[in-house]
């Protein structure tokens, strides 16, 4: 007896451990250094590790996380059937080549770039949409980001035609030491707010002859070097000398574009690959390695410092592609981990030890709500038609310009794109949030717009002799609406609990809309679809 059942363990062991290690992709040789990184780090802190995710967690969490998009439920459907080895990898690489990515992607850097028609950038709406063509453009072109950032940091142009001078004009004070703050905050994650008053002089100093006039044209105006400029001191009045952030002094000249000089030191800088790749870390796994993720300064470590040079070793000898950073990060174990805590780590919240629960954030939520219910969704701004037009299927995501938004957006945290500081989107759970998707008519009326997802479809019926055919409802199985509506809402099946649950509670109400409704509603309202996890 104790011979079979010893038997049976070792053969569940075996299987337990046999799911486990296919749950994860073969690793290449930089996520298995991730991980390494990672493991090394816990292993000192005696944090054990969650469990991998599942195959449903994983295939939620890679959309919303690559392309801020629901997986369709024929999407979710073809994914779990699948058996193929690498089906993880795989899909990583088909999210890449979907305009959504570019779509997401975009708007995060339109977070950090404040691209705004209004107040306090004050772009106006035709550079507002040349800028957001240009970002998406090169995202979904995968431009390599030292060219990225160089682009906007020594271009010349007009704001409608050369999009990227638009960087020099989405600020409240077009003047060198306001650059220099939002040039250290945006490409190498530092605020300036605890450098000396040298430092942030030396720094202005390189954008001491960025220039702007205006046209004929309304609200386009000129960025352009102005050789005729002069940056100086306030307090001593003598021209400044331009000091790189290390230190370094550039002879100052009277004939160069001295942009060009700090683009050069910036792009051959660990500062600006570190912050890149933290970026993306925190975008990924919801914490910054440095976090905040824009507060890079001497007193405030990297949580795990290998594992950052590691990443930006990564970037630079990729050739600056964002991509293979992306790819190297969900392609780890460290990414496919569990969110569920086990004893040893529940009160890890810096380490990496399990995937970081985050609600989704306003824009991804309510794309997620029209995607299921069918439905579109409403804007405003104060800027007047018709720049202002959205059209009718505009998902939140493509939004360009900060100063459209809605009640649904402005309730669940979009940051205004005022500093710049990823802080500004605030992703902390309220009360009115709770009770907007419990209660609101404007959730309501969206549940009741897609009948087919309560088991709602139509048949055409023989008309009587001399009638056309007429469509008549029908009605799918109960298991089969209830399947419908997890796979659409949780991307995965219903548990058998689930099953027995919803099944009796279609028999209690009988009435299959109003049974179809209240599930629903119970679903879009569970953690489970509000968090990413």
């Amino acid at each position: 007896m104790n011979m079979r059942l010893n038997n049976r363990w070792c053969l569940v062991a075996t299987v337990a451990l046999l799911v486990a290690g296919a749950a994860y992709p073969v690793p290449n040789k930089a996520s298995a250094r991730i991980d390494k990184l990672v493991e090394t780090k816990l292993d000192e802190l005696g944090i054990p590790p969650s469990d991998p995710c599942s195959d449903e967690v994983f295939l939620r969490r890679v959309y919303l996380d690559v392309i801020g998009t629901l997986p369709t439920r024929e999407e979710a459907q073809r994914f779990l059937a699948s058996n193929a080895p690498n089906k993880r990898s795989d899909l990583i690489e088909e999210l890449f080549e979907r305009p959504e990515f570019a779509d997401y992607w975009s708007l995060k850097w339109c977070d950090l770039l404040r691209v705004k028609a209004e107040f306090p950038s004050k772009l106006w709406p035709n550079a507002v949409q040349a800028y957001h063509r240009w970002i998406r453009t090169a995202l979904f072109n995968n431009m390599p980001y030292d060219e990225f950032a160089r682009a906007m940091l020594t271009s010349s142009g007009s704001n409608f035609r050369a999009a990227p001078v638009n960087f020099y004009r989405a600020m409240p004070k077009r003047e060198p030491v306001e650059i220099a703050r939002i040039v250290a905050l945006t490409f190498m994650g530092m605020r300036t707010d605890h450098w000396t008053q040298q430092e942030l002089l030396g720094m202005a100093a390189f954008f001491g002859n960025v220039g702007y006039k205006t046209t004929a044209e309304w609200k386009e105006e000129i960025v352009f070097f102005d050789p005729t400029l002069r940056f100086v001191d306030p307090q001593s009045g003598k021209p400044v000398e331009p000091r790189l952030p290390d230190g370094t002094l550039v002879p100052l000249s009277e004939t160069r574009d001295q942009r060009i000089d700090f683009a050069d030191w910036l792009v051959g800088s660990k500062a600006f690959s570190q912050n890149a790749v933290n970026r993306i870390w925190y975008w990924l796994l919801g914490r910054g390695i440095v976090h905040e993720a824009d507060d890079f300064r001497e007193d405030n470590p990297p949580q795990n410092a290998e594992l950052l040079d590691f990443l930006a070793g990564e970037l630079v000898g990729s050739g600056f592609d964002l991509r293979h950073v992306y790819r190297i990060i969900l392609n780890s174990k460290t990414y496919q981990r569990s969110s569920i805590h086990n004893e040893g780590n529940l009160a890890d919240e810096s380490n990496f030890s399990r995937y970081y629960v985050r609600r989704l954030g306003a824009e991804v939520l309510i794309d997620a709500i029209c995607q299921i219910t069918q439905t579109t969704e409403s804007y405003s701004s104060e800027i007047p038609e018709p720049f202002t037009f959205i059209p009718e299927k505009e998902r939140s995501i493509k939004l360009a310009d900060g100063s459209i938004t809605s009640p649904f957006l402005d309730l669940y945290g979009r940051p205004p794109r005022d500093t710049g500081y990823e802080s500004e989107r605030n992703n902390t759970p309220s009360s009115a949030q709770k009770l907007h998707l419990l209660n609101s008519t404007h959730i309501q009326q969206k549940l009741l717009n897609n009948k087919e997802l309560f088991g709602m479809y139509y048949v055409q019926r023989e008309g009587r002799k001399g009638q056309d055919k007429k469509l008549q409802t029908a009605w799918y199985p109960p298991e089969k609406t209830l399947e419908n509506m997890y796979l659409s809402i949780l991307s995965r099946y219903p548990t058998a609990q689930e099953k027995r649950v919803a099944l009796a509670y279609f028999q209690e109400v009988k009435n299959r809309q109003i049974a179809g409704v209240d599930l629903v509603w119970a679903l879009m309202n569970t953690k489970e679809f509000i968090y990413k996890h």
